[in-house]
């Protein structure tokens, strides 16, 4: 992206899209398997049982089950970071917009930890961009 105005721009125009972004934090009441759960029982109408147990199979999967019941003050940026991913792929959306992970991310290599993370998810969503400045691009391979 050239600047901020082109990100929102960007954002706006695919309201089919779910952010995952610094700016939208964790519910700081809730435990991560909470904050996963209670997207799918608000956005889904999922009871639940079964929405904790998809969530529970989400951290699984990207292997953040042995944090499930710390809340956001108790987890690392990577922690935190794959709490807002399972929260956004949670409801399975055609387009996931990571809204620059370096910022998200910033004691971690990040190209490779996502490239890693967003496999290990990818039948969970159609797309995944990340929303970065121009110059990172090459960092980032093409999904969807």
């Amino acid at each position: 992206m050239a600047d901020r105005d082109e990100q929102s721009r960007l954002i706006q125009s695919h309201p089919e899209a779910v952010l995952v972004s610094a700016r939208l934090p964790l519910r700081a009441n809730l435990t991560v398997l909470e904050n996963v759960a209670v997207v799918l029982q608000f956005r889904r109408g999922a009871d639940a049982q079964q929405a904790l147990g998809s969530a529970t199979d989400l951290l699984e999967r990207v292997g953040l089950g042995h944090c499930s019941g710390w809340r956001d003050p108790d987890l690392g940026h990577e922690e935190r970071f794959l709490a807002k991913l399972l929260r956004a792929v949670a409801l399975a959306p055609p387009i996931i917009l990571i809204d620059r992970p370096g910022r998200q991310l910033p004691d971690t290599h990040y190209p490779p930890f996502l490239d890693a993370k967003l496999s290990a998810l990818e039948d969970r969503f159609a797309q995944c961009w990340i929303v970065d400045y121009e110059w990172n691009a090459p960092l980032y391979p093409r999904r969807g």
